[in-house]
């Protein structure tokens, strides 16, 4: 999941404005946007963008160029941010000797391959800009932003112009730096003033026309009314959770923070939304999807379950004095990490895997089109709640069994079924108000518990299993030891923790009107 030594990502912030042949750019010294300019050469550049032939990348909002020309050249690949306006993209940057043109270095392929899925990546258009660029300087007389002016011509693959026009790029040098930030609002008030128009279209995009500017393969209904059908709720869900897995499947490529536990967790809610809200979709189709969903979900949970467990250890270790600390992390971190970094082989290899590929089209065939029953043709306020009320009530079942004292095995039950219920309340909150949204909050705070509870019961089993395996000394068995009985002390504190919490819930549940 390592980058190679050859890609630097750079987090770009950037305004595009589109003006006529003749703008003429304000005075940003005069106008007070920027303190000093400091004017660079004209130089020339031409860029091949590369995609599948209905343009996969471009509507998935990515773009994928081998630029010649310039002092940044080679392959770019620009990638949304989730959560981040247009104007902010991760740029992942490969030499130009990573690949010749049509030919996408593997590294660069593999990231967006879940949006290309399985299409060929070949040059769509070309794209050929003089750029005249202009450093944009802070009180210290420092570069911290800068503006292109580029004049640009666009050819097809035949080399026959097909669109020239003039733009404008300012761009933060550091999107972490503030005062860069505030130059690049102040200067984009004053081009918009002066006559320039905010554009989010890449240059290539905007040559391409409607196809390029068109929706992504998976894209996301707004939440209907709760009267409205079954179906149109379902539609959303499911295309919610697809497209978070697909998104998350890029980061998890990227090496991304977060980006396998988000994978695991797209691929979970999915697979709940098949479960809770079985009686409205096709018995078989459904089956299907969540045995595959389920694969990809077990996949990718020995690198999230082992990432987990190396830094709740490490992190209860700390409670054991550093002599006692350093000599249980030995054995611990060398031991796990070994067992991380084959389960990031194996995560990886699943993603690459021809089983994989397809679950990617079902997916989005799935969002497009999902199979429903006739009952799902019914008003949701009506059948939705019962089935909610069905997944509550399983839970209940489970909590009542539990015992202060009783198997882990009993409590990691009540666990899935308490994410079970969760998933499906969450799923119907926009429709149900504040008591549903409460209701999903009390279910949030006990799979928490029940989380940590999982995770000390799983703690102990890896102690006691690296204890018997250790060759350390008395002192490194003993450390584990203590280790192990904090883990077992944690266990405890969680069951009690759930236990006071659990009424809450109850109620919760009783005002919610889905019970």
């Amino acid at each position: 999941m390592q980058m190679s030594d050859r890609t630097r990502v750079h987090r770009e912030i950037e305004h595009k404005l589109r003006v006529s042949p003749d703008f003429v750019i304000p005075d940003l010294v005069a106008s007070g946007s920027v303190i000093a300019v400091s004017p660079g050469s004209t130089f020339s550049m031409l860029a091949a963008y590369h995609d599948t032939t209905d343009l996969r990348l471009f509507r998935w909002r990515a773009t994928l160029r081998r630029r010649e020309g310039g002092t940044d050249e080679g392959w770019h690949l620009k990638l949304p941010v989730t959560g981040a306006d247009p104007s902010t993209r991760d740029e992942i940057h490969m030499p130009l000797s990573a690949g010749s043109r049509g030919f996408v270095p593997a590294e660069l392929a593999d990231i967006v391959s879940p949006m290309a899925r399985g299409e060929r990546l070949q040059p769509v258009v070309t794209v050929q800009t003089l750029r005249t660029p202009m450093a944009l300087l802070d009180p210290d007389g420092v570069p911290c932003a800068e503006l292109v002016d580029d004049r640009v011509t666009v050819l097809d693959l035949a080399g026959q112009i097909i669109d020239s026009f003039r733009e404008i790029e300012v761009e933060a040098l550091d999107s972490q730096n503030d005062e860069a930030l505030r130059v690049l609002d102040r200067v984009l008030q004053t081009l918009v003033a002066a006559g320039a128009q905010v554009s989010s279209v890449s240059k290539a995009a905007a040559a391409l026309g409607s196809l390029a500017a068109a929706p992504a393969d998976i894209v996301v209904p707004p939440m209907p009314g709760r009267k409205a059908m079954a179906t149109e709720v379902l539609r959303t869900a499911v295309a919610t959770h697809a497209r978070h897995l697909v998104l998350s499947d890029v980061a998890v490529r990227r090496n991304l923070p977060d980006s396998v536990h988000q994978l695991r967790v797209a691929a979970r809610r999915l697979r709940s939304v098949l479960q809770n809200f079985e009686s409205l979709l096709d018995p078989e189709w459904a089956r299907i999807l969540e045995d595959e969903l389920a694969w990809l979900a077990n996949e990718m949970g020995a690198v999230r379950d082992t990432e987990v467990l190396i830094a709740r250890l490490d992190a209860h270790a700390e409670a054991l004095g550093s002599a006692d600390a350093l000599l249980a992390r030995s054995v611990i971190d060398s031991s796990l990490n070994r067992r991380l970094s084959g389960a990031r082989s194996g995560a990886l290899a699943a993603l690459r895997s021809e089983r994989h590929d397809l679950l990617l089209d079902d997916l989005v065939q799935t969002a497009r089109e999902p199979r429903f029953s006739l009952e799902a043709y019914m008003p949701s306020e009506i059948v939705l709640p019962r089935l909610v009320g069905r997944t509550w009530r399983r839970l209940v079942t489970s909590v009542r069994r539990l015992e202060p004292d009783g198997d882990s095995r009993d409590w990691h039950r009540a666990r899935i079924r308490a994410k079970r219920a969760r998933y499906a309340v969450e799923a119907v909150v926009p429709l149900f108000g504040a008591d549903a949204r409460r209701f999903a909050e009390r279910l949030e705070i006990i799979t928490e518990i029940l989380g940590d509870h999982q995770d000390a019961s799983v703690a102990q089993r890896v102690l006691r299993e690296l204890t018997a395996t250790s060759t350390g000394s008395e002192g490194t068995t003993f450390a584990l030891g203590r280790l192990h009985e904090i883990e077992r002390t944690k266990e405890q504190e969680c069951r009690i923790a759930f236990l006071a919490a659990w009424p809450a819930a109850i109620r919760a549940a009783k005002h919610s009107g889905l019970t």
